[in-house]
């Protein structure tokens, strides 16, 4: 197995494999008009490794005062994409430092291999999604996919503003012409799955099964409803539309109560928090997951769109829950969640799982048989064979192992793993665990070489 301390090769210049962060503090105002955002960080730090230096992510941002077990720390070196705090003496693995980072300016995205991420502003707000290495672009972070922790987040606005930040929703506050809102996350969180929401919003509430019953109770007073089966573990769930199509989004996204039933049914209780599906005043090449939430385009209102409702939702389970401990491994996100698509179909009487995994066989067929699911590359990270060819490998499973197997199978791997780092190897032992006769050739065929392999047959 390769050494998960050292940085990523696909992302060799964000993090530092030499601490970890139990815990972060964001002190945020932004104001929309101006693109102006100022920050102030908060990180309870333990050293992992001998060290003089930390180094922490921060992009496009400018950082002033910093401060370490409360007193003023002078010894610091800002570059393009970091700002290293340096120290005197060696610290020692097992050390504990508290380190408050002042910063501001004006946020924008950093370039990638896969474009252009991090904060997007948009007409009348922004916009931040942090996956794969985003999160820098709006706060200072140790920015690694193994590096998960808890998060407490005030952002202040203009009033006309709603504002929505990963974590479970707290109280809002009205201050010196300015509102903050309060968020917290208490599950293990990585600072890819941060995200930021700032426009011109209402939230509604997902109901039980009539308007105003709403879902365990916690969705704050004046909220509206939104029809449809309650899912069992979220503690509340709420749609964040523009005000200006809020009937739209209300009717496309009515099913996602059903969905998450669905996926409690198959991969056990819901593992998050909250549930919040954000639905932004433009549209969006891809829809994107973060910790509790998903965000999703007005284009994602159509009726075709609806598989992809289902996949984001999975990400709560497969890639928020069960996360990742290097992105080599990206399949047990992407795969799953490709697959939960298909148990939708299934379960909401479209085409079955065997006639959708027949139907994207048939077109993974026809594209490039050059690309390793077990580490595809950073150019090809979120490509879509990657996806399509894990939600196939799963599909292989279940002809293998029957599907009450199977079924149990996915249940126990999302269940032991539960807001916990996981890594292929673990899930290939589990199943190897479960079956009746060797797996080792789906896992050659599937996951170490090219070519794409045939299904076995229903």
């Amino acid at each position: 197995m390769p050494d998960t301390t050292a940085p990523h090769p696909y992302l060799p210049h964000s993090g530092d494999p030499r601490f970890s962060v139990a815990h972060t503090r964001l002190a945020l105002d932004y104001t929309p008009r101006t693109n102006r955002l100022e920050g102030r960080a908060e990180f309870t730090v333990r050293v992992l490794e001998e060290t003089r230096d930390l180094r922490f992510d921060l992009v496009g941002l400018r950082a002033g005062k910093v401060r370490v077990d409360g007193k003023v720390h002078k010894q610091l070196k800002r570059s393009e994409h970091a700002l290293h705090v340096r120290f005197g003496s060696v610290l020692q693995p097992g050390a504990s430092l508290t380190v408050v980072i002042d910063y501001a300016g004006k946020p924008a995205p950093r370039r990638s291999h896969w474009g252009e991420v991090g904060w997007e502003e948009l007409t009348d707000g922004a916009l931040v999604a942090s996956q794969p290495c985003g999160a820098p672009t709006w706060f200072p972070c140790n920015d690694r996919v193994d590096d998960r922790g808890t998060y407490d987040i005030e952002f202040a606005c203009d009033p006309e503003f709603f504002v929505a930040v990963t974590g479970a929703p707290g109280r809002v506050t009205s201050a010196g012409g300015r509102r903050t809102w309060r968020f917290a996350s208490h599950v293990p969180t990585a600072t890819y799955l941060l995200a930021a929401h700032v426009g011109e919003y209402s939230e509604y509430a997902f109901a039980l099964t009539t308007v105003g019953d709403v879902v365990g109770g916690a969705v704050r007073a004046g909220t509206r409803a939104v029809t449809g089966h309650a899912p069992r573990g979220v503690g509340s769930a709420r749609l964040v539309a523009p005000r200006a199509h809020s009937g739209l989004v209300r009717e496309a996204f009515s099913p996602v109560p059903d969905m998450v039933a669905v996926f409690e049914d198959w991969f056990g209780e819901y593992p998050q928090e909250d549930l919040t599906v954000v639905v932004v005043d433009e549209d969006l090449e891809i829809p994107l997951e973060a910790q509790g939430m998903t965000t999703f385009g007005l284009n994602h209102c159509e009726e075709s769109e609806q598989r992809l409702i289902a996949h984001e939702l999975a990400h709560q389970w497969f890639g928020n829950s069960v996360g990742l401990a290097r992105w080599e491994d990206i399949w047990l996100n992407e795969g799953f969640a490709c697959f939960s698509e298909w148990i939708w179909s299934q379960e909401s009487d479209g085409p079955s799982i065997a006639e959708c995994a027949a139907s994207h066989h048939a077109r993974l067929a026809e594209l490039p048989q050059d690309l390793q699911l077990l580490d595809p590359g950073a150019v090809d990270l979120f490509d879509d064979r990657v996806y399509k060819r894990g939600a196939l490998l799963l599909e292989t499973l279940r002809r293998t192992l029957g599907d009450e197997i199977f079924r149990d199978l996915l249940h126990t791997w999302a269940d032991s793993r539960r807001h916990s780092l996981a890594t292929t190897e673990e899930f290939t032992a589990l199943a190897d665990s479960v079956s009746t006769e060797p797996l080792d050739g789906i896992w050659q065929a599937w996951l170490h070489s090219a070519p794409l392999p045939d299904l076995p047959a229903e």
